[in-house]
């Protein structure tokens, strides 16, 4: 029997208690889950992509099906290809981001017809969680701490502490 193998593409910038619980819930699904960190373009990142890498292997190395792996660019339906995944997992939070995957989803299909999309709802508690929500707030010194990893938690703090000392 083949190994399943999906791929939980996203910036990832930061990680947060949202997408542990996406993976953790995914991982009893799949045989391994390959966490693709990729940069968005549209997007003023926090971390660079290295960062982002190290930030996700801390934070989900009690996972023994979840792997870290660096999306260096193209499409995700390539990766996928090449990795031999059969899923694409993506966390869904409301109807907006339901609209939107479902739209990534069709599109892939016209790529990728054997790759499956999972559509994964959100926990309750996470419903409103979004990485550029984290930011904000913890920019501004509120306290994110109950929504993050806790090696990600230290690492945003250190990070703005660096880029407003730099002001």
């Amino acid at each position: 029997m083949s190994k399943k193998i999906a791929i939980f593409p996203g910036s990832f910038d930061p990680l947060t208690n949202g997408h542990v619980d996406i993976l953790t819930r995914a991982s009893r699904l799949f045989d391994e889950i390959l966490v693709a960190v990729a940069t968005n373009t549209s997007k003023q990142s926090l971390f660079t992509g290295d960062e982002r890498v190290a930030l996700a292997e801390a934070a989900l190395k009690g996972m023994p099906k979840v792997r870290v792996v660096r999306h260096t660019g193209g499409l995700t339906v390539d990766m996928a290809k090449e990795v031999g995944a059969a899923a694409l997992i993506r966390g869904v939070r409301n109807v907006k981001d339901f609209e939107y995957e479902e739209s990534i989803a069709m599109m892939n299909r016209t790529q990728y017809p054997e790759l499956e999309s999972i559509l994964i709802f959100s926990a309750p508690e996470y419903r409103f969680l979004s990485s550029s929500l984290i930011k904000e707030v913890a920019t501004f010194e509120g306290d994110v701490s109950a929504l993050l990893p806790p090696a990600v938690n230290t690492a945003v703090i250190a990070k703005l502490a660096e880029k407003n000392n730099k002001k």
